[in-house]
């Protein structure tokens, strides 16, 4: 059995949420330093609306703030942020999308549209390729 537990570092993206309106869910903002690898996993609850969808952005920066960020080019990416989105047909899946761009600051917003009920879902950011392993467990 190969070990992949030592080698990532999960960190909560966007806390579980119940989206009501059209409000852009905003992840915490994720410092790729120390890892060599970043994948965004989302994660869908029950969609109770009959004709939402959710679009994904990636955007990436030098500052820890993200003032300077930008849209992540797709050559940079692993999989699609349309790959990544999803709408009302989507309960309980997961998506994915990869970041391999060379910024230190990351982050991912996912923007309902069309949306008049309850849309749960979440995001957890998984850092790989650690320049220093094991990772730490529970992870900090």
């Amino acid at each position: 059995m190969r070990d992949l537990m030592n080698h990532i570092h999960p960190i909560p993206a966007i806390a579980p949420v119940v989206v009501t309106d059209n409000t852009a869910q905003v992840s915490a903002i994720i410092d790729t330093l120390g890892y060599g690898s970043l994948t965004f996993v989302i994660a869908t609850g029950t969609l109770s609306d009959a004709d939402a969808t959710v679009t994904a952005l990636v955007e990436d920066g030098d500052a820890s703030n993200l003032s300077d960020a930008a849209a992540v080019a797709d050559a940079q990416l692993l999989g699609t942020e349309a790959l990544a989105s999803f709408t009302y047909a989507d309960d309980g899946e997961t998506r994915k999308i990869g970041y391999i761009g060379f910024k230190r600051y990351v982050r991912l917003t996912l923007t309902p549209s069309g949306n008049t009920g309850n849309i749960p879902v979440s995001a957890v950011a998984i850092l790989g390729h650690p320049r220093s392993m094991p990772t730490s467990n529970p992870p900090v």
